[in-house]
């Protein structure tokens, strides 16, 4: 799984916004937005540096990320 911190995200069109820029990548991707604690959990996806590009490419930015197993 990663797992990334996300600024800028503040409603439920950032949610879909991000989790559409994923999912229309890696369509089996699985992503779980918390809007509260600015973090982006993937599952099923390319690598990190990969979908930090899509989200930053939806308009948010990426302070961090890690991958867990």
């Amino acid at each position: 799984m990663l797992q990334f911190q996300v600024e800028g995200m503040s409603c439920g069109h950032c949610v879909k916004a991000v989790t559409n820029a994923i999912v229309a990548a890696y369509p089996e991707a699985s992503v779980a937005v918390d809007l509260a604690a600015g973090n982006v959990k993937v599952e099923h996806a390319g690598d990190a540096a990969q979908v930090a590009r899509l989200i930053e490419e939806a308009g948010y930015k990426v302070s961090g990320s890690s991958a867990a197993g």
